[in-house]
């Protein structure tokens, strides 16, 4: 289980691996970066809360832009982020992220429903 997680975790996230942006924890290197992880850690918060609420449109969208903004500031500028930041903003992300996917896939649904009817 352990081999296939470090082999498929990161072609699925896309996570580029570094050693200086991933998780140590007893001595070993999470299998993808802190932000990856955290997009993952959001995704699982995401799925179980989604059974009960779903945040409004508006709101998911804006927990997206602090990964974009911290990647672009990143990206243009000497700034480095800490893994704590990449970690949070990932979470954000991967929360937003599956919301939406779930709210798309949810009006697709009742909108093919509502042109059967």
């Amino acid at each position: 289980m352990e081999l296939w997680l470090y082999r498929w975790l990161p072609i699925f996230f896309g996570c580029h691996c570094r050693p200086d942006r991933s998780f140590i924890f007893c001595k070993r290197r999470f299998p993808i970066c802190a932000r990856c992880t955290g997009e993952l850690v959001g995704m699982l918060i995401s799925s179980v809360s989604c059974c009960f609420f779903f945040p409004p449109v508006w709101a998911a969208v804006l927990m997206l832009l602090p990964l974009a903004a911290d990647g672009f500031i990143q990206l243009k500028t000497r700034y480095e982020s800490t893994n704590f930041r990449r970690f949070i903003t990932g979470v954000l992300f991967g929360y937003a992220f599956l919301s939406l996917l779930l709210l798309s896939f949810i009006a697709t649904f009742r909108f093919g429903k509502s042109l059967a009817a």
